[in-house]
């Protein structure tokens, strides 16, 4: 029993001292005479409570309106000129050729509404030495269409276009004496034709579209009788009438699009398919094909070309013409 409360007083002495140890493990230092300047801590500091208030803030009112109109003009020009002194022995014909495009196009896009006008004008004259001037291109057409969305890429639409020329058309020929003639087969609205059309348009990308119009109306107009040229009948007007009225059906594909840098390929291509006299010979087609490349900033080149069958202009063979031209060029906006 002894021996028990001797090893509980040993035990309990041992922690004692233990406990002691610890407490004495750091020694005070007295710092007062060492001259140690604390640094001032960079971070502000605050005492007491802090007061937050609310802070208005006047809403922003951006005053911008959404503008659904894009329009594009396109304006070319081409001066061509030759000329030979009277002693050249290689052959030759002074002359001089001027052409002039001006294409407008403005669109309407809201929801699914849209509206699209284009203007095409077209115009170039040549002279030859001792000979008339001539025509080289001469054409104003004008096309309007309306459309509502059905679907992803299927349209209703509405259009109405006008085409005629501005200037004289002549037939040339020679007479006894060798000396050149011409005699006058058209002029504005002789003829000029007025298009309305109602059907489907199927538009699966942006650079294509073809227009199905299962109701077309076109008016023919023949206004001078000049040009009938002791003929009964010219553009399927009769003489003494004005106009001539037509229903069909109509199919207008049109491709417009960048094919390589700076390069634009644009193509219309229209077919009439008239109601009443429903066969081949009748059917009327055209295809306009214009390649037009840009030189710089200025300055392009282009071809363009027409492929006409409409056997009331008085044949029944494909008519054609094509133009290579290098001039001036200039599209707003850029």
């Amino acid at each position: 029993m002894k021996n028990c409360l001797a090893a509980i007083i040993l035990i309990i002495s041992f922690c004692s001292i233990q406990l002691h140890a610890q407490e004495i493990d750091t020694i005070p230092i007295n710092t007062k005479d060492l001259n140690i300047k604390l640094k001032r801590s960079p971070l502000p500091s605050r005492q007491g409570p802090l007061n937050f208030e609310p802070v208005k803030i006047k809403p922003l009112v951006v005053n911008a309106k959404i503008n659904y109109w894009k329009t594009k003009t396109s304006i070319g020009i081409n001066v061509n000129q030759a000329q030979f002194s009277n002693n050249w022995k290689g052959g030759g014909t002074n002359s001089v050729a001027v052409g002039g495009l001006v294409n407008w196009k403005a669109e309407y896009n809201k929801n699914s509404y849209s509206y699209v006008s284009e203007v095409v004008l077209q115009y170039g004259k040549i002279k030859n030495k001792d000979q008339l001037q001539k025509k080289t291109n001469d054409r104003i057409f004008w096309d309007n269409k309306a459309s509502f969305q059905l679907s992803k890429s299927w349209y209703f639409f509405g259009s109405v276009s006008f085409e005629s020329q501005f200037d004289k058309g002549f037939r040339y020929y020679r007479d006894g004496n060798g000396d050149e003639q011409q005699v006058l087969i058209s002029k504005f609205m002789a003829p000029g034709y007025l298009t309305e059309s109602i059907g489907f348009e199927y538009k699966p990308v942006k650079y294509f579209s073809t227009r199905i119009g299962t109701g077309t109306a076109r008016q023919t107009f023949v206004l001078d009788t000049a040009v009938y040229d002791s003929k009964n009948e010219v553009y399927a007007v009769e003489k003494g009438k004005k106009f001539k009225n037509e229903l069909a059906f109509q199919v207008v594909s049109a491709f417009d699009k960048d094919i390589f840098t700076n390069t634009n390929l644009k193509a219309r291509y229209a077919m009439f398919i008239p109601y009443k006299d429903f066969k081949a010979s009748k059917i009327d087609h055209r295809l306009d094909i214009a390649l037009t490349a840009k030189i710089n900033r200025f300055m392009n080149t282009s071809l363009t070309g027409v492929l006409l069958f409409d056997d009331d202009t008085g044949t029944n063979k494909i008519q054609a013409n094509q133009t290579l031209a290098l001039g001036f060029g200039f599209t707003f906006p850029r």
